[in-house]
Order: structure tokens, then sequence, then C-alpha cells
């Protein structure tokens, strides 16, 4: 693989995982890139795995020193997570992709629209505490997005977001942050199965894995400093986004 193709993907990877860490959807930069470089799909998908959960981890690790992250309530939800991840790797789709791709342009479209048309949504955090009913809405949908980043994976860092505001109040920054403990999980159990099968391609996603850490770090530290007034805009624009790559999939 060229320099120019290692410095092209490094690029994408730095810009895919400072909006990953700010409102999810990184993998709309980051995997295209990969293709572009001439990736076959099933190298291109482990391949970004890899890079995808360094840079997870590295979100995780500085929303942790900012003390946004409430660990006595996503070590309930781990564990879910990283079952629905194994899951979702090893079942094939039931579904047509197309049907599917149609379904998921509906909920993000409607994400999407939700988010725009309240605009209190995030912007302050209204956490009332822990419940056993709310552990359990929460390890339900960590078990759901884990297996859906498992088979599928695109917008999984912008469901949680919306779903850790939507359940339990939590502002935008607070909800980044939780969503990426559940993103890192889900994303170390898919890079396991990935690296098991021989579908990573080193060359390419160690030095994109490195630009990623790079961007991830600067990309959290923006939504911790700036809050909703940074992330809710990106977070529409990256929903919107996905709504046009899935609808140009499902229907091309």
């Amino acid at each position: 693989m060229s320099a120019t193709t290692i410095a092209f993907l490094s690029a994408a990877g730095f810009l895919a995982a400072a909006v990953d860490s700010i409102a999810g959807g990184g993998g709309l930069i980051s995997l295209p890139a990969i293709l572009a470089a001439g990736v076959p799909p099933h190298l291109a998908l482990g391949t970004n795995k890899f890079a995808s959960t360094c840079a997870s981890l590295t979100s995780t690790v500085r929303f942790a020193f900012s003390k946004r992250i409430d660990f006595k309530l996503v070590l309930w939800q781990l564990p879910c997570t990283a079952l629905g991840a194994a899951l979702g790797v090893r079942t094939a789709l039931a579904l047509d992709e197309r049907v599917l791709n149609a379904l998921i342009v509906v909920m993000v479209l409607a994400v999407a629209l939700y988010t725009s048309l309240k605009r209190d949504f995030g912007a302050a955090d209204r956490f009332r505490g822990h419940s056993r009913s709310g552990h359990a809405a929460g390890m339900a949908f960590a078990l759901v997005l884990g297996f859906y980043d498992g088979f599928f994976g695109p917008g999984t860092g912008s469901f949680l977001i919306f779903l850790f505001i939507s359940v339990y109040g939590y502002d935008f920054v607070g909800a980044a942050a939780n969503g990426k403990v559940l993103n890192f999980a889900s994303n170390a159990v898919s890079l396991a199965l990935f690296a098991a099968g021989g579908k990573i391609v080193y060359p390419a996603a160690v030095p994109m894995a490195a630009a990623m850490v790079a961007g991830a770090w600067v990309g959290t530290h923006i939504a911790i400093r700036n809050g909703a007034k940074v992330i809710k805009p990106i977070f529409i624009v990256i929903a919107l986004a996905l709504c046009v790559k899935l609808a140009w999939q499902a229907f091309a």
C-alpha cells in the first residue's frame, strides 16, 4: 500500500474519529475511505473495526477523566452489549439487506427530525438517578444496539446518544460519554471476531488507528468543552447523512 494511500486513510481516519467522538457516525467517513483505497469489503469491515476500536477506547478514557461516565449505570449494560455484538457478527441476516436499510432510514430520519424539532432535547442534564426499571431498559437497548453494531453498524453511536438522552435524561455530553463506553465494548468484541477470521489489513489498519486515536482525543475535547451547542448540530447532520447513505443503498 503506497504512502499516498496511507496518508489518505490516516486523514480520513482522523476526521472520522473526531466526528464520531462528538456525535457518532464516524463510520460514514472511515469505511468508504477504506473501500475507496481498494480494500475488498470483507477486509474493509475488519480494518475499519480495528481502527475504530482504538478510537472508541481513546474517547472512553478521555470521557472517564472528565468524570462524565456513570459507571454504575453502564456496567450493567456492558455484558449485554458484548453479547449482542457477538451474536450480531455470528448471525446471518434473515432480512434482505435492502429491506433492512429501508427500515433503518425511517428510524434515523425520525431521530433526526425529533432532535431538530425539540429545541431543549439534550440541552440540560435531567438524569434522576438509578432505578431497576432504568437498568432493565438500558440492558435491553444495549443488547439490541450491540447486535446491530455487530452485524450492520452505521449510526450505532448516534443511536446510543439518542437513547441515553431519551431514556435517562442526560445532556448531549453525558449521553456521548456513556454511549461511547458501550460503543467500545461492541467494537472490541466485533474486532476479536474479525481478527480471528483474518479479516484485517494491518498495514492500513495500524497507521489509520494512530490517526483515529488523535482524532478521538481532539473530538472528545471539543465535545466536553462545548456541549450541546456543538454536539447537537453535528448529531443532526450525521443522522441526515446516514439517511442519505442508507436510502441510496436501499433504493439505488
